[in-house]
């Protein structure tokens, strides 16, 4: 007998709990066991120290279903310095601790010591990780996560193969110079990346498009089994593919491009989006997207998938690999010049794509009004001389007992009980460098009451240097978010009249443009402590993100070894 004959209430609540176990027999658990380590490699053909996982660089990718449980036994053998791992894009519905940020979610994992991480995975999605502690993602400590749907389900999309691209930046400085360099007085910037990156690979010292540069780098010539030999993307005629693109860069901004093809955009962060077409399309740090490639150019040619910085004065050379049509030789370069980057300060190039991207009908849609407004002015300062990021005149500074912890257990002194600022001086003018440049720090927390609606409003300001107003994604952590609007110079209360409530992205990470806004919307309807920072890495390490808090007392049991320093190191002992 169906369910849907069954009259009584309480059998159907019976079918309802079948159905749950049903499901969750279809999922699985996966385990995996890593060591995080330096090593030595070759990323952009000169050998540097980078941070790599079981030796591999990018570290391994994990591939599961929705409804899977992962599993990841992380073992710190890194020797001078302790380690996390934030699995980027993943909400932890039930597991705050395993968001792998340290201070906030959990305690650094010390050398020797191994800390197993366990959550969920709820959505399918193109994801990735990376280490959340110093500016360990800078040294290579990052990699892919897929979420395939689970099965029996299926994308609103069709494709006959797919791959992944996991763009990224690299300095020959060590993180730790880099490190220094930013806490120093006089203030020491880390300058633009060297290489760009796909995959963990790219070439500093020559190019694979040598004969169309006008300067006198040399041509690359590779057997095929380099470090740095770029990994070809092999196609058949008249397919289409999906490519998973995600960017894990600590400061480029960027556009990719294939040659002679067009790209129809169909995921953002892990959710589906009205399909549009684009030429190439800009990606900020922190964000992914799907999109469907259809190869439907000459097979016997080769064509150019090319990388470029957008959003910065670019000193780094285009990001290069080769789109292989079968059956022409993988060897045969492309006659062609790979596609011009986009102008870096082209904004309204980039307003162009970043604006396309709505909702996939049937998403998720915002509630139609908030109950609290955060609006959070994003300002470089000195304090004591020293340079950093503020939000609301506050650089944040994390504290040496994780939030959760002192949170959960009432621990009023472990961090500044003072309330952090939910707004900035009306008077104050963006579009001028600020008139009293001293900020202050602060570990203050944004304690949001649980399931309410929370609207925040990121505003652009003019840096310490005149006519600078510099581009930030913002990722937020536990939740997705809808992304309202964007707006030129300051958000203004009548603004919110232009707010998009119909079919509005869902992102986990939103990018807002020199001297504009940007306004999103989330519902605080998961417990736990959560980071909301500027994905930049050098950015957040200045000080730029805040802390949101919400229903922590309905956190369940905490793992000890998550809490086994500060005062709960103390409580636990």
């Amino acid at each position: 007998m169906g369910c849907k004959s069954w009259g009584s209430r309480a059998l159907v609540l019976w079918c309802i709990v079948l159905s749950l176990i049903h499901s969750s027999l279809g999922s699985k658990v996966s385990h995996f066991k890593w060591e995080v380590e330096y090593m030595y490699r070759s990323p952009d053909c000169l050998e540097h120290v980078v941070m790599g996982i079981n030796g591999q660089f990018p570290g391994p990718t994990i591939r599961a279903k929705d409804g899977d449980t992962i599993v990841v036994e992380l073992t710190n053998k890194l020797h001078t310095e302790g380690v996390v791992i934030h699995w980027h894009g993943i909400r932890q519905l039930g597991t705050p601790w395993a968001d792998g940020t340290a201070s906030i979610s959990q305690c650094a994992i010390n050398p020797g010591e191994t800390f197993k991480y366990r959550f969920r995975v709820d959505k399918p999605g193109t994801y990735f990780y990376h280490g959340h502690y110093g500016m360990q993602r800078s040294a290579g400590l990052y990699g892919s996560l897929i979420v395939d749907v689970a099965d029996g389900e299926k994308e609103p999309f069709h494709y006959d193969g797919e791959f992944n691209l996991l763009l990224s930046d690299w300095w020959h400085q060590s993180v730790h110079e880099q490190e220094v360099g930013l806490s120093s007085n006089p203030f020491r910037w880390i300058g633009e990346p060297q290489t760009l990156l796909i995959n963990g690979r790219g070439q500093f010292n020559c190019s694979l498009a040598a004969k169309f540069s006008n300067s006198s780098v040399s041509q690359c010539k590779f057997r095929g089994n380099e470090q740095c030999a770029p990994q070809i993307l092999h196609v058949r005629p008249n397919k289409t593919y999906r490519l998973r693109i995600t960017s894990t860069t600590a400061l480029a901004s960027l556009n990719l491009a294939i040659g002679g093809h067009k790209m129809v955009v169909v995921e953002a962060d892990g959710n589906y989006v009205q399909p549009f077409t684009v030429d190439d399309l800009d990606i900020y740090s922190g964000e992914s997207y799907s999109v469907l490639l259809r190869t439907d150019q000459l097979p016997s040619k080769n064509y150019w998938i090319s990388v470029g910085v957008r959003g910065r004065e670019p000193n780094t050379s285009q990001a290069l690999t080769v789109l292989n049509y079968f059956p022409t030789s993988a060897s045969k370069l492309p006659i062609s010049q790979p596609s011009v980057t986009p102008r870096w300060n082209d904004y309204n190039h980039s307003k162009a794509f970043t604006k396309s991207i709505f909702a996939l009908m049937g998403s998720p849609q915002p509630p139609k009004t908030h109950h609290r407004r955060i609006i959070l002015l994003n300002t470089q300062n000195k304090i004591n001389g020293f340079t950093k990021w503020s939000i609301n005149n506050v650089s944040l500074v994390l504290p040496p007992t994780p939030y959760l912890g002192s949170m959960k257990y009432g621990l009023n002194n472990a961090f500044d009980q003072r309330r952090p600022p939910v707004n900035y001086d009306n008077n104050y003018d963006v579009f001028k460098p600020p008139v009293n440049p001293n900020s202050t720090h602060g570990s203050g927390v944004y304690t949001i009451n649980f399931n309410t609606t929370v609207d925040v409003i990121l505003q652009n300001a003019n840096a310490l240097a005149k006519d600078v107003s510099e581009i930030h994604p913002w990722h937020l952590h536990g939740h997705d978010f809808w992304v309202l609007g964007y707006g030129e110079g300051k958000f203004r209360e009548e603004d919110e009249k232009k707010f998009n409530l119909k079919n509005p992205p869902l992102r986990n990470t939103a990018v807002i443009f020199p001297y504009g806004w940007t306004a999103m919307r989330f519902v605080a309807d998961n417990p736990g402590v959560w980071a909301f920072h500027c994905h930049i890495e050098p950015h957040l390490h200045m000080g730029m993100g805040v802390v949101f808090a919400e229903g922590v007392h309905r956190v369940g049991e905490i793992p000890r070894a998550a809490l086994a320093c500060g005062l709960t190191g103390n409580k636990q002992n």
